[in-house]
Formats: C-alpha cells, sequence, structure tokens
C-alpha cells in the first residue's frame, strides 16, 4: 500500500472512531454532566455485579471477620445513606479483601467498592476509612469507569489509524494514546477527591483525614512516586494541596 492510500485509509478510520465518541453522549442521572460513556446505568450495574466475583478471587477472597466487614458497612452505608449517592440508580456494596500485602481500594462501575485489609490495617480512624470509601463512591457518581471505556475505544480507534497511516505499528501511536488516557485518568482522581471531601462533610466526618490518607498511601508506596506528568495518579503532594483547597471550599459552604 502507498504512502497516499496508508494516508486517505487512516483518517477514515480516526474520524469513525472520533463520531463514534461524541455520539456517545448521556446526561449523568446524579450530577447532570454531559458525559461521554459506552455504558447505560443498566449496563454498568451488571458489569459491576458480573465482575465482582473475579475481583474478590484476585485479592485472597473476602477477609473472614465479620466485625471488620460490618465496620465498613456502616461507614460506607453512612456515606451513601448522607448524600445524593443514596437516591442514585447505583447500588453500593462494600467489600473487605483479604489481600494483607496490596494497599488499594477501587471501585467497579455500577457501586462495588473494594478495600483490602492492608489498606485498612493502616487507617486509624473512622473518617480516614470515610475519606477511602466517600473517594470511591465519587468513582461511581461520576461514572469514571463508563468514560474510560469510551476513551479506550477512541484511543484505539486513533492508535489504528497512526499505524496504517505511518506504517510504523507500535511506539508513537501507542506513546499519544497513554498520555491521554494518563491524563484523563489524573483528572478522575482530582474530581474523586473532590465528591469524597463533600460525602465526608455530609456525612458528619471531618474532611482533613482525606489528608491524612495521603500520607499514609505515600508512607505505603516508600516515597517513590513516578513523576506526575507519566503517571495515572496525581502525586502525593499535588493532591493534599488540592485537597485543602477542596476542604476550605466545602466547609465554608
Amino acid at each position: 500500500m502507498n504512502y497516499k492510500a496508508r494516508i486517505v485509509i487512516g483518517v477514515v478510520i480516526a474520524l469513525i472512531a472520533v463520531v463514534s465518541y461524541f455520539m456517545k453522549t448521556d446526561e449523568n442521572p446524579v450530577t447532570g454532566e454531559k458525559q461521554k460513556v459506552s455504558l447505560t446505568v443498566d449496563e454498568e450495574i451488571k458489569l459491576g455485579l458480573q465482575s465482582a466475583p473475579e475481583m474478590i478471587a484476585e485479592f485472597g477472597g473476602e477477609y473472614r471477620d465479620s466485625k471488620l466487614q460490618a465496620y465498613v458497612d456502616r461507614v460506607g452505608n453512612k456515606l451513601v445513606q448522607s448524600t445524593e449517592a443514596g437516591s442514585s440508580p447505583y447500588k453500593f456494596e462494600f467489600h473487605l479483601l483479604a489481600d494483607e500485602n496490596t494497599v488499594n481500594a477501587f471501585a467497579l462501575p455500577g457501586g462495588q467498592i473494594f478495600i483490602t485489609y492492608a489498606l485498612l490495617s493502616r487507617l486509624k480512624t473512622e473518617d480516614q476509612l470515610a475519606g477511602v470509601l466517600g473517594h470511591e463512591i465519587g468513582h461511581v457518581i461520576n461514572r469514571h469507569s463508563a468514560e474510560h471505556i469510551a476513551k479506550q475505544e477512541l484511543t484505539q480507534g486513533i492508535i489504528q489509524a497512526t499505524d496504517i497511516a505511518t506504517g510504523d505499528p507500535g511506539m508513537i501511536s501507542r506513546f499519544v494514546g497513554n498520555m491521554v488516557n494518563m491524563k484523563y485518568g489524573r483528572d478522575d482522581e482530582l474530581e474523586s477527591d473532590d465528591y469524597g471531601v463533600k460525602y465526608m462533610v455530609q456525612a458528619g466526618y471531618k474532611p482533613e483525614a482525606m489528608i491524612e490518607v495521603m500520607r499514609i498511601l505515600k508512607e505505603a508506596s516508600g516515597g517513590g512516586n513516578q513523576p506526575e506528568f507519566m503517571s495515572t495518579h496525581p502525586s502525593s503532594d499535588n493532591r493534599i494541596e488540592k485537597l485543602k483547597e477542596v476542604i476550605a471550599k466545602y466547609k465554608n459552604k
């Protein structure tokens, strides 16, 4: 295939990917924001429920301590019932995972939320746990997983178009694609920090505990963060500064 033909085909594929992405516009049922998403709310819930058993198994199953699980449930449900999350279409469930080495918490689309024992054991207060769970609830409410899937589909279309146009499948197109998704990843984390603080305040928790959580996570990483530009997550120091601004915003309302 000659160079001009490759360019034409690459442009066509890129246009199809872009047009398809912008046609995936839906209104968030909670925030009212217009978003580019690949899943309906019902599909998000179904996907989360289908994926939950696999995620639980990957982290060693659920932690076998009914009191600790009840503690996580109580804090999570207090956040949901005290905020707009409680009137959302999402069905929130909280899972304490048995993994004692991986310091992590995450959310699947639709309301399935997880925290590892390794992270829970490092938290010293209920307010800190509320910060972790509030942040993950924020991911669900803002439909970040559904947005990410749509962006991945767009990125894959652009990568394919670039590969064909340049005749060089690989490094350049994938670097561009990764940079697009990393940027959105950082934005998602900061947005979820904002919502986590808002939900903590509404549920009667001390939002300053979210800063304590960031310091715990930084300590757990050994202080060895990647440069922020190359990381999906904002640096701990950057997030702490942003959190101070967010806390002041919601406490002064």
